[in-house]
């Protein structure tokens, strides 16, 4: 019999008792136990998930813009993730599945990525790596890049990973700004069938830089020749088959993140050691429910935090089984995914709200065909999630036995922040639910006052800020200041809009996509949501553009279920729709059809660039785009209707 991890009560969905049984948190005793002193909670929280070589002597330190956690204690990442789980040594630590369907998986052990990561760190050292260098990351979703990631924490050096369709401009400002001397990359890797040659961006990259070696994963046979080039396999196999981890104190730097901004210098957002290890370890764990039987698959890349946290370092942390796909969600047709938590029992699935809504344009028969029963948990993450594609996700994926974790959190937040837990719940359509144990959001207005019960606000963390959270920008004391700390002073502001429903936070999205119009406010989340909810929306973004009466308008941007045409019949019945559900205001004053929104690889919707267009200004960031090639289409048709 399949069991059932959810019930409907009361119209919301709560756990089941099976799900209680083995949930590691059943009872919402637990946030109240974490209110009493948040800062010993995470203590205590600290001590139990993670090995110490040596306790802190001091918990929390705050002077704000600045904190630390954990300070004086000292530990290695690389132990906590690996050789704490050598007693499972024979268990999988990670499942690799290639594009190309002719290619088999690869499954590495916990005894096998220990000894790689170990091999890899000499080859590092070798190089003249140490403690707190930058070693700049450029790679896939391929094994080697745990493996590279792994083996920087090992010797202490601080790792900055760039995402792999990122352009060569890209990558080169991001190496510049951590003065990296070592580039990690690959030759190429498989996308929808074809090869893309990331060594060509990293060659064009690399000039006018320090860096001295490129070392190079052949993933596709295409051989590399110079002074400056290392085969990453041959490295791997000249070295010492073990590396002595270097003890790192708790507030050391272990990673750089870019967060990619639409004009000017991109955001290293600093993540430390002890306070991320810590949050990365409970988030996980409580969330989605790991257990040492679990296989985690998490659909972000390794060039996004969430790719950090839950594709890599969460479930290592907790001696679980990980999962990473190398292609297309959709290829060689739109049952890969599906295939994929089949055939490798995947018990907690975990991917973004705009993946969800293309797979529900592809229909039902892909789904169907396939029982899914080893999903236990399924989560959301990157935006806000539609109802429509909620309860979709909800049915057709977990067969309506599964909860939905939506998850709200951040490049700089490290970990996940904001979402019911599976044992407690409840999970709402659209609705993220509480601060995770330990951890305080609130929500004021433009004042910093309190918000009331329904009104949206300004997202904002109060002190004690937890312990993943970030520990600056990067060389950049003045832009961590004004983004983080400048309006709102003694808070943390997320530049997220929210507001409450009955003690429970509902995310509205990026505080600038919330628009004005004839006075009233309007968040970009609400409109798009009801849009998505109308029976032939498959999904929508909506921007706002100036008028000269009303202040600003709406324009929606719809992408029709299946092969739906567009016509003006079906935009004054989508008008009529949002007329009925918000009301007159929020009545969009344009609609185009398309038949895509432009989206990174995370399945984030770039609305800025959708804004850009109809502004027409010159749109910023396309390098970020999984398909840049939707903005041609979309200004020609805005063009088109225009004359």
């Amino acid at each position: 019999m399949v069991k059932k991890y959810v019930v409907k009560r009361s119209g919301k969905f709560w756990p089941s008792e099976e799900m209680k049984r083995i949930a590691w948190v059943s009872d919402d005793k637990i946030y109240k136990e974490a209110e009493k002193n948040l800062i010993k909670f995470w203590e205590k929280l600290a001590k139990e998930g993670i090995t110490w070589e040596q306790e802190w002597n001091e918990t929390y330190y705050e002077k704000l813009p600045y904190f630390e956690w954990f300070k004086g204690g000292k530990l290695n990442f690389c132990v906590n993730a690996v050789d704490r789980h050598l007693d499972k040594g024979s268990k999988t630590a990670l499942i690799w599945i290639p594009e190309p369907l002719n290619e088999k998986p690869i499954k590495i052990t916990y005894a096998e990525l220990y000894e790689k990561v170990n091999r890899f760190a000499n080859v590092l050292k070798g190089l003249g790596v140490k403690k707190h260098d930058v070693v700049s990351i450029y790679l896939p979703l391929i094994p080697e890049a745990l493996i590279a990631m792994l083996a920087c924490t090992r010797i202490g050096a601080i790792h900055s990973v760039v995402f792999s369709a990122f352009s060569a401009e890209a990558l080169k400002t991001r190496i510049l700004d951590g003065n990296a001397k070592i580039l990690i990359t690959a030759d190429g890797y498989y996308r929808r069938g074809k090869k893309e040659y990331l060594i060509k961006k990293a060659k064009k990259a690399v000039k006018g830089t320090d860096i001295k070696k490129i070392i190079v994963v052949n993933r596709l046979g295409k051989k590399v020749f110079g002074r400056k080039y290392l085969d990453f396999k041959k490295e791997l196999g000249k070295a010492e088959t073990y590396y002595k981890p270097e003890i790192m104190n708790s507030e050391d730097i272990m990673f750089i993140l870019y967060t990619s901004g639409t004009t000017g210098r991109p955001k290293g957002v600093i993540h430390d050691i002890g306070g991320y290890a810590v949050q990365a370890y409970w988030t996980s764990k409580w969330n989605f429910n790991l257990h040492d039987d679990d296989v985690m698959w998490c659909t972000a890349d390794i060039g996004w935090i969430t790719g950090h946290t839950y594709a890599f370092y969460g479930p290592l942390l907790n001696g679980a089984t990980t999962l990473i796909y190398e292609g297309a969600p959709d290829f060689p047709d739109p049952s890969r995914w599906w295939k994929i938590i089949k055939e490798n029992n995947v018990s907690v699935f975990y991917t973004a709200p705009t993946a969800i809504r293309m797979f529900m344009r592809f229909g039902d028969k892909y789904v169907s065909k396939h029982k899914l029963d080893s999903l236990k948990i399924l989560g959301t993450v990157g935006e806000p999630i539609d109802k429509g594609a909620w309860m979709w996700y909800f049915n057709k994926i977990g067969k309506g036995r599964c909860p939905v974790i939506d998850t709200w959190w951040q490049t700089e937040t490290g970990g996940t922040l904001i979402n019911a837990l599976p044992g407690v719940g409840p999970f709402v359509p659209t609705i993220s639910g509480r601060s995770f144990p330990g951890t305080k959001h609130i929500i004021v207005d433009d004042k910093g006052k309190l918000s009331q019960e329904g009104k949206t606000g300004n997202l904002v963390q109060v002190s004690p800020f937890a312990p993943g959270m970030l520990h600056g920008i990067y060389k950049n004391h003045k832009k961590y200041a004004e983004t983080y700390w400048k309006r709102f002073k003694t808070k943390y502001d997320t530049s997220d809009g929210a507001y409450l429903n009955k003690g429970l936070i509902r995310i509205t999205g990026r505080t600038d996509d919330v628009m004005k119009v004839a006075g009233h406010r309007l968040t970009t989340a609400e409109l798009e949501n009801a849009l998505n909810n109308h029976r032939l929306v498959n999904e929508s973004a909506i921007v706002p553009t100036p008028h000269k009466i009303k202040g600003q308008v709406p324009v929606a941007f719809v992408v029709l279920k299946g092969r739906k045409k567009g016509s003006e019949r079906l935009i004054k019945k989508l008008k009529k729709h949002i007329d009925k559900v918000i009301g007159p205001t929020a009545r969009p004053e344009k609609i185009y059809f398309v038949q895509d929104l432009p989206k990174t690889r995370s399945g984030k919707i770039m609305r800025r660039i959708l804004k850009s267009i109809i502004n027409n200004e010159k749109p910023e960031g396309l390098t970020t785009l999984v398909n840049p090639e939707i903005v041609k289409d979309i200004k020609g048709l805005i063009s088109e209707e225009g004359k």
